[in-house]
């Protein structure tokens, strides 16, 4: 472990990163270029105290979790997660999946009311939506992680208490194309467990999935349109437009109506409704 090199490399990446580049406010008086210590340590899920000494060539051995969380704090490429690696003499590996949505992401999709927005793990899970997702789509916050992934719903069958399904369940176009986008994911993360725990589930309960995987297809057409049949707003169709955020290998998935339409004020109406029940 070279802890002077190490030291140093920490302290030339952080001045390197802005805080609007990590999703923090600029504030005033900052003293320093790029992000201040402590800020660096709450990206990375790390004490402060214990981030000082690394600068200043005094902590013990990082693990690889402190690295990673370092590397997604700093926003490093893949060649200086790797020389980071190194220097802290610990094996290079690649990263699992990321399921850290930047800041500036949940502010975007919060900002768009009349759009229902979701963002997408390399894995097909749902890790941030706003209201009108949830009104129009499921109530994600009430659903368990496994839960939460499209591809387990759409193979696996939906396991909400109310037994409601996504819209994008038993839709062929869809299933082939998160099937595809899988495979590429499993490429990329080759001996992550997550990755490969999804496929193995996939392909004990789904003859259909097993069939889709056994093609080794990589690539489909986009879906530009889908339609919704929602239980209190009816048939909605919306465009839909899939955003890659290629930093944390995400998706955003924005689903929108064509202005002037049915659908329109449809999606205005369940926009006022929310995800309320109401008692027949």
């Amino acid at each position: 472990m070279d802890k002077a090199e190490l030291a140093a490399f920490l302290r030339s990446r952080r001045e390197r990163v802005t805080p609007a580049e990590a999703g923090l406010p600029a504030g005033r008086r900052r003293r320093t270029p790029g992000l201040r210590r402590e800020e660096v340590a709450q990206l990375a899920y790390i004490s402060t105290e214990y981030y000082a000494r690394l600068e200043q060539s005094r902590a013990p051995h990082p693990s690889g979790e402190v690295l990673a969380g370092l590397a997604r704090a700093l926003r490093l490429s893949d060649a200086e997660r790797n020389y980071l690696c190194q220097l802290a003499g610990v094996p290079v590996t690649p990263p699992g999946p990321s399921r850290v949505v930047r800041q500036s992401i949940l502010d975007l999709i919060e900002r768009l009311p009349t759009t229902v927005a979701i963002v997408l793990s390399a894995t097909y899970e749902v890790i941030a939506w706003n209201p009108l997702a949830a009104a129009l789509l499921d109530d994600f916050s009430k659903l368990s992680r496994p839960d939460r992934n499209l591809l387990r719903r759409t193979f696996l069958g939906p396991r909400s208490a109310d037994g409601k399904v996504f819209g994008s369940s038993g839709d062929p176009a869809f299933a082939q194309q998160a099937t595809n986008y899988l495979r590429t994911t499993a490429a990329r993360y080759p001996d992550d467990p997550e990755v490969q725990g999804l496929i193995a589930d996939l392909l004990a309960g789904s003859p259909r999935f097993a069939e889709l995987w056994e093609a080794h297809d990589v690539a489909t057409e986009p879906t530009l349109c889908k339609t919704f049949d929602h239980p209190l707003v009816g048939p909605i169709t919306v465009n839909c437009d899939v955003l890659t955020l290629a930093d944390r290998d995400q998706q955003l998935v924005l689903y929108t109506a064509t202005p002037g339409s049915p659908s329109e004020e449809a999606l205005r109406l369940l926009s006022v409704i929310g995800t309320q029940e109401f008692i027949q």
